[in-house]
């Protein structure tokens, strides 16, 4: 196993432990706030470190495979999605945690500049 594939099962395994532990949130009535701020800066910054660490493979041409971050994003606003609706539905017995709201943003935000950077190598090497 190479260095990238252990950091892409990290973060699959951190993802599924985070839309985990928001669903058990919501479910048992805002129970879990403060486990889901540990999760989420552990699942951001691990996060981080593999999208750099795949932005570095692909500017020294080491990185051909795709795993597309939109995967990711749909996951996320789906989720989102439902949590903004029953908190509508129902707000008296449901908010929405802020390190949800703002991992979301993060995520949203990594994708970016992913894209941003896929997009000015592709530019570059196009030149060559």
């Amino acid at each position: 196993m190479t260095n990238f594939d252990f950091w892409r099962h990290l973060i699959n395994a951190w993802s599924f432990l985070f839309f985990f532990v928001i669903i058990y949130d919501f479910f048992s009535g805002n129970s879990s706030e403060e486990i889901l701020d540990l999760v989420s800066v552990v699942y951001i910054g691990a996060l981080a470190i593999y999208v750099s660490n795949k932005e570095f493979e692909r500017w020294y041409n080491h990185h051909r495979r795709q795993h597309p971050g939109e995967v990711f994003v749909i996951m996320w606003s789906i989720l989102l999605a439902v949590l903004v609706a029953a908190e509508f539905i129902d707000h008296n017995s449901y908010h929405i945690p802020s390190s949800v709201i703002s991992s979301y943003i993060a995520v949203l935000t990594i994708l970016a500049i992913t894209r941003k950077s896929k997009q000015t190598y592709q530019s570059r090497n196009i030149k060559k």
